[in-house]
């Protein structure tokens, strides 16, 4: 089944179980106005509950940009209060990326800057062309990043690597991103989707009880309020319930491939 949708800043489709997401702004560098995050996280939390999606790849139109960076225009005569709220709105659309049960993949094609950056580093796995740039650049401003760019940064490289990146606003190559952990995989740019969806291919037979619960407990390390240990202790017994657990047993001892239902 192929699905198909537009809005002004993204264009979706639904095609062999996975969910393209594309940013349509190429002549402005697929820049993250307010509108176009909003469209990301409504065509994200639209699949949460749809069994015939298996995974996400997000990407920017043409080979120049992923996202680079946040529309400045909208927000440079911005007020605190307003400034709060932007930021706000924008962590809880990376929030829900990032808590999607379904595995989400960003396809870096080129610029990942400001609020680009921390749109890839919300997904789960990061896969960049070979022309990937990445970077953070909020000081050049007089700003830090706003959409948690501060704490998912240092999550993924480390505290002093994520304190120069940070301070210095210095851009790194994608050979660099891969060195130091920010993302998986580097590949030719006319390779970047397809190398997504082979990702997913091995992900797809899964049980998707078992993706979604593997990308609770991942998040849980995270989580103040949460003991990571306890919530996969937890996770692991639930299992012993469901109709996958029984399925990929049985599969594994009758030496076949698993049928999972999701249930």
């Amino acid at each position: 089944m192929t699905t198909n949708a537009m809005s002004q800043n993204i264009s979706t489709r639904i095609e062999q179980s996975i969910l393209y997401i594309t940013i349509t702004r190429e002549n402005k560098l697929n820049a993250l106005n307010i509108q176009t995050l909003k469209d990301i996280k409504e065509a994200v939390l639209a699949i949460y509950d749809n069994h015939e999606v298996k995974g996400v790849i997000l990407t920017g139109a043409g080979q120049k940009a992923f996202a680079a960076g946040a529309d400045i225009s909208e927000f440079a005569n911005f007020n605190v209060e307003e400034g709060t709220r932007m930021s706000a709105e924008g962590h809880a659309v990376l929030n829900a990326i990032e808590k999607c049960p379904k595995p989400v993949i960003a396809a870096v094609n080129g610029f990942a800057l400001g609020g680009g950056n921390e749109l890839a580093m919300a997904c789960h796995i990061r896969v960049a062309a070979e022309n990937a740039k990445f970077g953070q650049p909020e000081v050049n401003l007089g700003i830090t990043p706003g959409y948690a760019g501060t704490q998912r940064l240092a999550q993924l490289i480390g505290k002093g690597r994520a304190l120069e990146f940070l301070m210095t606003a210095d851009i790194m190559n994608a050979q660099d991103a891969y060195r130091m952990g920010l993302v998986n995989h580097i590949v030719p740019q006319d390779q970047l989707i397809s190398k997504c969806e082979d990702i997913l291919s091995k992900i797809k037979n899964k049980s998707p009880l078992a993706i979604a619960s593997v990308i609770r407990c991942v998040n849980a390390h995270y989580e103040k309020k949460l003991d990571g240990n306890n919530v996969e202790i937890n996770e692991f017994g639930n299992f012993f319930g469901s109709e996958d657990f029984k399925e990929g047993t049985q599969a594994f001892m009758e030496k076949r491939a698993a049928d999972f239902k999701g249930k």
